[in-house]
């Protein structure tokens, strides 16, 4: 997502109210109707962007589809459904071409720390003092849209946001430019790079803009080159 408002945390997603009886998914109701609410309330949250062949492989490689996954771990994918709908569960990260929702390996991690499903988001919102805080990054985490780091965790999302935020005063320290400053500067570029995945064209569409590892990683790598590497094709 666009840097500074959905990178450090993605844009923020309004609480979900159901319109109608309609938007929860009954006991019992057809495997079509579930994966059908869970790719409307996909849309709803990301917009309605083509998926180009690389958007797939890259997804692809990096995710793997909730059935998949939910077989391999001995979960009933209509109920993993139903927690996403329930916002007990984020939403799926992509929507491949073919229609499967792509999630990340680790879905389950986080309720397992938190000692189930519903006891997940009073758990989540502790590791920040700030209540509303707490709360906006609970949403952002609801919308299945931090694909911008490589484990999502309330760790990482919160060592994510304070180097961002490092890098983007960086260029208005007193020393900006010595030597000494550009290595203060690459180390937090490569720990950010170090927690960022790569993103995707599509990424790009739905978030409206560049991703923060446009801004904060190559970017400033490009208008600040490590010593000895100025001039230097990378």
């Amino acid at each position: 997502m666009p840097q500074n408002t959905t990178e450090s945390a993605p844009e923020y997603v309004p609480e979900y109210v159901p319109e109608s009886a309609t938007d929860v998914v009954p006991e019992g109701a057809p495997v079509s109707a579930l994966r059908r609410r869970v790719a409307e309330r996909f849309r709803e949250v990301n917009g309605d962007h083509p998926m180009s062949a690389a958007d797939d492989a890259y997804v692809s490689a990096q995710f793997v589809p909730l059935d998949e996954l939910c077989a391999a771990r001995g979960r009933e994918a209509d109920e993993v459904r139903r927690l996403m709908l329930a916002r007990r569960l984020p939403l799926p990260g992509y929507l491949r071409s073919d229609g499967a929702e792509m999630v990340p390996g680790d879905l389950f991690a986080l309720a397992e720390r938190a000692g189930g499903t519903e006891l997940l988001e009073a758990w989540f919102t502790a590791h920040w003092e700030d209540a509303l805080a707490g709360r906006r990054e609970w949403e952002a985490y609801l919308s299945g849209q931090y694909v911008c780091l490589r484990e999502v965790t309330p760790e990482t999302i919160r060592r994510k946001e304070c180097l961002t935020d490092a890098i983007g005063a960086a260029e208005h320290a007193a020393d900006a430019g010595s030597a000494e400053w550009t290595a203060r500067l690459h180390a937090l570029v490569d720990e950010l790079d170090s927690l960022e995945p790569d993103f995707t064209d599509y990424d790009r569409l739905r978030f409206g803009g560049p991703t923060s590892r446009d801004t904060c990683v190559d970017a400033v790598r490009a208008r600040h080159p490590r010593a000895g590497t100025a001039g230097l094709t990378r």
